[in-house]
């Protein structure tokens, strides 16, 4: 139940932690299995407790955050809990006005038109004024977990984020974002400069609240070639978790495992395995042994079953499961989806992978 905020410190003790042993490459029994969106439209319970409140006041609201987040708990065995909030806490943080549009997801008001733009936004952000809601979630989760599992924080990547703010909503192409790279490519800089900025104190500002790993979604960097990624998003992915993990010293706060997950970004995985993160998320799209051979043994993987595996009879999904694990091998390795789950998914097929990857798992270890 989330009731009473207590103070952040006296946290319960962990009781699962294999989430976090793979994480940082320790030996588990089991491979550890969590899911992108498990706290999502999928699970009758959260329609019901979404129905009456707007998107973003869910969001602003750490009580419902909590019950969000441990509602696939109370179903699935899962290793792991990730707060419910949204990427795009970020831009409202700088001051952008964003709705959510029923069947076309969030629109923003005034997307960014023009370089001038720019300085409409909030150019110093005080992330516990504008965020400390998602830390008060956070806190409040923690307690309420009592230590069956870690809690996994997040936030948008800049270029993902930049992205959105120009397009104004989702886009197939994001020539809008795209064209600001190439014709103002100095705007574009300090655009990402400002996001990273406000993502390193928010990063460190959920560790200090409770989060025990974080994971950063460059979800949109599909839409960039090797180049682009090279010259505008690969630098600040680098640079946010140099900041954090350094900021996370300074304040004596714990060194969480990092997660990357730059979707559809089989151009850049060598990089991604140098860019300071403990944990590479991959998507559906890459062969987990090619994937393995890019990224090296010293960095644990995350991923990556086809989201859409999950219409498929229930033994199929066993099968799909087992092949995996093969491919991947245990250790140094969390089990997940390519991508996140969708609506219409049925939750039953959901527990179904979840007990794969245990079972499969435990017995590949065993023999």
């Amino acid at each position: 139940a989330c009731s009473l905020l207590r103070s952040p410190k006296g946290f319960p003790k962990l009781k699962n932690d294999t989430f976090l042993r793979a994480a940082r490459g320790e030996q588990t029994e089991h491979t550890p299995v969590w899911c992108m969106r498990q706290a999502g439209r999928y699970l009758p319970e959260f329609r019901e407790t979404r129905a009456s409140q707007d998107f973003f006041a869910t969001c602003r609201s750490p009580k419902l955050c909590c019950e969000l987040t441990l509602q696939p708990l109370r179903r699935f065995p899962l290793d792991a809990a990730i707060i419910f909030s949204d990427i795009l806490v970020v831009p409202q943080a700088l001051g952008m006005e964003i709705v959510m549009v029923p069947g076309k997801g969030p629109m923003f008001t005034e997307p960014l038109k023009e370089v001038e733009d720019l300085l409409k936004l909030r150019q110093k952000v005080d992330v516990t004024a504008e965020l400390g809601y998602v830390f008060q979630a956070i806190t409040l989760t923690r307690h309420s977990l009592e230590g069956k599992v870690p809690l996994i924080g997040f936030s948008g990547a800049p270029w993902t984020l930049m992205s959105y703010m120009i397009e104004g909503g989702g886009s197939t192409t994001m020539a809008k974002a795209k064209s600001w790279l190439y014709r103002h490519p100095e705007a574009s800089h300090r655009l990402l400069r400002l996001l990273a900025d406000v993502i390193i104190d928010y990063l460190v500002g959920q560790v200090a609240a409770g989060a025990q790993a974080l994971q950063l979604f460059e979800s949109h960097a599909g839409h960039l070639g090797p180049e682009l990624f090279q010259d505008f998003a690969l630098p600040y992915i680098q640079n946010i978790a140099q900041a954090v993990k350094s900021k996370l010293k300074e304040e004596a706060l714990p060194l969480v495992p990092m997660i990357i997950f730059a979707k559809d970004a089989h151009y850049a995985l060598r990089d991604l395995a140098h860019a300071g993160y403990e944990v590479v998320g991959l998507d559906w799209t890459i062969r987990p042994q090619e994937a393995r051979a890019q990224i090296g043994k010293d960095v644990t993987l995350q991923g990556n079953l086809d989201p859409c595996a999950l219409y498929a009879p229930k033994e199929k999904i066993g099968e799909l499961v087992k092949k995996m694990l093969e491919s991947f091998g245990t250790q140094r390795y969390i089990a997940n989806l390519g991508h996140g789950l969708y609506p219409d998914m049925n939750p039953e097929h959901v527990g179904a992978f979840v007990e794969a990857v245990h079972a499969h798992s435990r017995h590949i270890n065993k023999h």
